[in-house]
Parts: structure tokens; C-alpha cells; sequence
């Protein structure tokens, strides 16, 4: 009984103990691939966050592990992502006011309160919001940190430290930095970006980056370039990371509670799009609850073995699925190979400089900037362009935590936006008799003495008057006297509202001053019970309710005088008119 649950817990090791044999060349050469390209960019990303190179190591290992097993993509890479270490270094460097010990743990404690809060998310079902930062704002959050990235790696190409923290005030001192320029620095920024470009134009199946990268130590050890005060990486502890128990006070860690919470919800929407993308390639599906799920256990290893917060990472995903990596034993063997250098070939990495790293982050966070999609979206939608934009200029003018945070309200209003102002129709009959919306093709035609209403949207106590507003003035327009009006009940009467049953009777009692008959279509027997709830009448003398909108007009006297005229064709309902009468539009 216990194996069961066990394979319930983990889609990953349900999905491995169907493994197929022929996929084993193919995993173990994308398991190698991976690792090639996860290595040097672990350890450049762990010189963003500001921790030792190391601790990006340990990032890679065990959180790989446990995504192939918790996971429910078998193509999904796991690790350090550039916007995530942007965000923790954002919200850690100043807490840690310049303590290398203090910052480490901070960075710790954050990665695992971000993995608390994914495992409440998963625990009640919040896998809905992969959609709810919109793909506009997610672009223009990660154009925004992308470039702030690339900006602040300048100081380590070029060799000099920047005095300010913000974007705007770094580029309007560059004239002043670039004087400051440290030439043995650049230089080797530039052989490093040399032997990358050349290794992509020559021996494109090669690992460029960790070519550049070994180029770069090579070099350093060779010459003994440390002499004309080139940085380094510097000593690399070996073996495996001694666990430590963070040590602050409580003040600095609540500065951190909400900082995680954005960091998850981008972190998993980031994720969420790689994943499903390459699982609609491969011909799957993935669970988003479980993929909740996974990315904070992930989150929680790499915090318990001392690492920092970790995403799905669309390059090494990519790397993953362009080798024919068919499983998650290809996390599986990548971890294994980034644990074997962790633990026994860290000594040449202390002569990687950091001027190469800065190459390496500036290369992988282009590979983050599309501002000709973005660009693209002024003409295909105004709105979501304009969403795009905001939040671009906000991570670059505000830094990049208030833009996040402004990313997330954005997606927050864009829904609200979208429930309190939704879109509505007029309903008619077409010449086959099929209810559909009445609009300038002249498809449908309002049948005389009925008008049919629908409300795209759950009604709730902040859009009932809104609904209302809106069903008056669509009624005072027809042209021809009403002596009913028809509701649409499915798409809007989605729960009980007291506001809304208000609403509700309010419109009654108006309407029917008039001598107009008021008709609910659709869900007759929750909103029967919603009705005695509600203390209002239903029924003759309140409002009618019928089973659909093909019966309630079939019902309705007008309809019949209609057609007895030959002014309405004859309805004919059949099984494909129920999908038209709830997909329509």
C-alpha cells in the first residue's frame, strides 16, 4: 500500500519506473550537455546573488534531484536562473550591510521561505496562477532584469565599482566609471567573449561558455595575471557544504517573508511557461499543482544544503530537449556530474576571473531580452503592450523588487479588470434556429418582444451594478417594445452573492413596473436554492427560471406569437447547439 502513495508523491519516479531502455544514449548524452552548460553558469549566478562559487554548485545538485523525482516534466531543468538570483541580491545586499556570512544566510533563509510558500500554494491548489501573471508582464519583467543585469556586470568586465544601487543613476555616470576602467580586466572580458564567439562559430556542439570560462583560468594561472590585480573567483571549498543554521535576528528575517512570496509566484510562472512549452512539444501534459509542488522542495533542498533559490531554466531546458533527452535521469546524471567537480575538482575554479563570469551573465541574460516581441505587441494588442512597457520601466527606473511587485498588482488589476468589466452580448436567433450573438454580420436576429442577455463574467458584489448598467442600457436601445427579458444564467451565476440577489430583485421590481417579465436560463436548481436562501420568489409574480435558454424561449409567449407570424424561425435544438450556446464567443 505504501508504494502507491509513494508513486502518487513523485510523478518523477512513477514515470522512471517506465523507463524504456532505448532512451538511455539519448539521456546520458543531454545528462552531459546539461552539466557542460549548468556549470559555468552556476557559478557565475552564484557570483550575482554574492555568494562563493561553491554555494552555486550546491545549488545544482540536490534541487536537480529532487525535481526528476517530485517534477511532472520529463524534459524541465531545474537551477539557478538569472532573474531569481537578481531578485535575491536585490533584497539581501542591503539587509546584509557588507557581512559575507550574514549575506549567505539571508540568502538561505529567503530561498527557503520561498519554498514554503510554493508548498502552500500546492497544498491549496494555487497551480491556476502560472496564469496570472499574463505573458505581457512576464516579458516586460524579464527585459527589465535582464538589462539590469547586463549593466551591472559592466563594473566587473570593466573593472570598477559602482558607487549608486539604481539603474538610471549608473548609466548617467558612465562617462565618469569609463575613466575608471581597469585595462587587464577588460581585456580579459574581451578574450573571454573572443573564445565564446569563436567556439559558437566553429565547434557549435562544444560548451562555449565553460570553454570561455577554462580560456579565461587558463590564462590567469599560466601568467599569473592575479599580479596586475585581475579578480578572481579565489578558494573554492571542496567537498561536501557543512550545514549552519542561519543566525539573525527576526527583524531582518520578516524584511524577507514578502520579498519570497514575489519571488515564488515569478519564479513559478517562469517555470510554468518553459515547462509547458516543451511539454506540448513532446506531446504531454504536466500538473501545475504538482509543478508548485516540486519548485519548493527543490527550493527547500537547495536551502538545506546551502544553496540559493532556484527556477526552471529555459537555456539548459532547451540544451536538454535539442540532445534528445527523453526522462528526468537526465537531472539525475547532470547532478551527479556538478557533485563530483563540488566535491573533488574545485581547485582550478579559484582562477576563473570575475570579469569572465560578467561575460558569461551578460552572454545568458540576452538570451532573456525579445524587445522586438515586445515591440511586436504595439500593433497585435495596445493594452498588453502598454502592461509590457510599465512593467519594463518600473524594474528599470524603481530596481527590480518594486517591479515586481508592480507586475504582480498589474496581473492582479488586469484580472479584476477583467471580471468587473467584462464583455456582454445580445442573443438572437440565426435562420437555422440556433441562439448565438446578435452584431453587425447579421447572422441573428433579435426574435420581437424578446431580449436576451449574457454577462461574460461571474457575477459578485463589485460588478452587480455594473451588469445591471449595462442590461439597461443594451434594453433601452432595441428598437422594437420588450415584454421580456431573458438572462443567461450559466456564464454569470456561478455562486451565491447576497449583493448580487439584491441586485437581482432591485431589477425585478423595476422591470416589472414596467409590465416586464424578468427570465433566468440556466441553472435552475442552484438558483432555485440560492432563491430560498435569498428569501426572494421565483415563479409566477417573481422571477421565472428555466432549465436553458432554448426552453425559456420556446416558454415564452412573445416567442410564439413570433413565430406563429413567421417573424422567428423555429427553434431545433440538438447536441451541438448546447456547445454553441456556451463556447460562442
Amino acid at each position: 500500500m505504501k508504494f502507491p502513495s509513494l508513486v502518487s508523491l513523485m510523478p518523477g519516479l512513477a514515470q522512471m519506473l517506465q523507463y524504456e531502455k532505448q532512451w538511455l544514449r539519448d539521456d546520458v548524452r543531454a545528462g552531459l550537455s546539461v552539466a557542460a552548460v549548468a556549470l559555468p553558469v552556476a557559478i557565475a549566478y552564484a557570483q550575482l546573488t554574492g555568494v562563493n562559487a561553491a554555494v552555486g554548485l550546491y545549488s545544482c545538485v540536490l534541487p536537480m534531484l529532487v525535481y526528476a523525482l517530485f517534477g511532472t516534466s520529463r524534459q524541465l531543468i531545474v537551477g539557478p536562473d538569472a532573474a531569481t538570483c537578481a531578485v535575491i541580491a536585490a533584497v539581501v545586499t542591503p539587509l546584509a550591510a557588507g557581512d559575507s556570512m550574514k549575506h549567505w544566510q539571508l540568502v538561505m533563509t529567503m530561498t527557503a521561505m520561498t519554498g514554503f510558500w510554493c508548498l502552500i500554494a500546492s497544498r491549496f491548489r494555487l497551480g491556476v496562477l502560472a496564469d496570472f501573471l499574463s505573458k505581457p508582464i512576464l516579458m516586460g519583467l524579464l527585459n527589465g532584469v535582464a538589462i539590469t543585469i547586463i549593466v551591472g556586470q559592466f563594473s566587473k568586465i570593466f573593472g570598477f565599482t559602482f558607487d549608486e544601487r539604481y539603474l538610471i543613476e549608473r548609466l548617467s555616470g558612465a562617462p565618469s566609471y569609463l575613466t575608471r576602467t581597469h585595462l587587464p580586466t577588460l581585456l580579459m572580458g574581451v578574450v573571454t567573449l573572443a573564445t565564446y564567439a569563436l567556439v559558437k562559430r566553429y565547434r557549435p556542439q562544444w560548451p562555449a561558455s565553460m570553454c570561455a570560462m577554462a580560456m579565461a583560468a587558463f590564462l590567469v594561472w599560466a601568467f599569473n595575471l592575479t599580479s596586475l590585480d585581475i579578480n578572481v573567483v579565489g578558494e573554492v571549498s571542496a567537498g561536501l557544504p557543512s550545514f549552519q543554521a542561519p543566525v539573525f535576528d527576526i527583524g531582518i528575517a520578516r524584511e524577507l517573508v514578502v520579498p519570497a512570496l514575489n519571488l515564488a509566484m515569478v519564479s513559478f510562472v517562469s517555470m510554468m511557461l518553459t515547462a509547458r512549452s516543451f511539454a506540448a512539444k513532446n506531446g504531454y501534459d504536466i500538473d501545475a499543482d504538482k509543478e508548485f509542488r516540486a519548485l519548493g522542495i527543490a527550493n527547500i533542498a537547495s536551502a538545506l544544503s546551502q544553496g540559493f533559490a532556484v527556477s526552471g531554466a529555459d537555456s539548459r531546458t532547451a540544451v536538454n530537449d535539442a540532445n534528445g533527452g527523453k526522462s528526468q535521469l537526465v537531472s539525475i546524471i547532470a547532478a551527479v556530474l556538478i557533485a563530483l567537480v563540488a566535491l573533488f575538482f574545485t581547485a582550478p575554479l579559484k582562477y576563473i576571473p570575475s570579469s569572465a563570469l560578467g561575460v558569461v551573465l551578460v552572454i545568458a541574460s540576452i538570451s532573456l531580452i525579445d524587445l522586438k516581441a515586445l515591440w511586436n505587441l504595439r500593433v497585435r494588442d495596445r493594452s498588453a503592450f502598454l502592461l509590457a512597457c510599465t512593467t519594463l520601466f518600473s524594474v528599470l527606473f524603481i530596481g527590480v523588487i518594486p517591479g515586481i511587485t508592480l507586475a504582480v498588482l498589474l496581473g492582479l488589476f488586469q484580472f479584476l479588470a477583467t471580471v468587473m468589466r467584462p464583455t456582454d452580448q445580445v442573443l438572437g436567433l440565426d435562420q437555422k434556429g440556433v441562439i448565438r450573438s446578435v452584431d453587425d454580420s447579421g447572422k441573428a436576429k433579435s426574435v420581437p418582444g424578446v431580449f436576451i442577455y449574457r454577462f461574460n463574467s461571474p457575477l459578485t458584489y463589485f460588478n452587480a451594478t455594473y451588469f445591471k448598467r449595462r442590461l439597461l442600457e443594451k434594453f433601452i436601445r432595441e428598437p422594437e417594445p420588450v415584454d421580456c427579458i431573458i438572462i443567461d444564467a450559466v456564464p454569470c451565476f456561478t455562486h451565491l452573492d447576497l449583493s448580487v440577489m439584491a441586485m437581482l430583485a432591485d431589477l425585478h421590481q423595476l422591470l416589472k413596473k414596467r409590465g416586464i417579465r424578468l427570465v433566468l436560463a440556466g441553472r435552475k436548481r442552484q438558483m432555485l436554492g440560492w432563491f430560498e436562501q435569498a428569501g426572494m420568489q421565483s415563479g409566477e409574480g417573481g422571477i421565472l427560471i428555466r432549465p436553458d435558454l432554448y426552453l425559456a424561449l420556446k416558454m415564452n409567449q412573445s416567442y410564439k406569437q413570433a413565430l406563429a407570424e413567421g417573424q422567428a424561425p423555429v427553434i431545433k435544438k440538438d447536441p451541438e447547439d448546447d456547445v454553441l450556446l456556451h463556447s460562442h464567443l
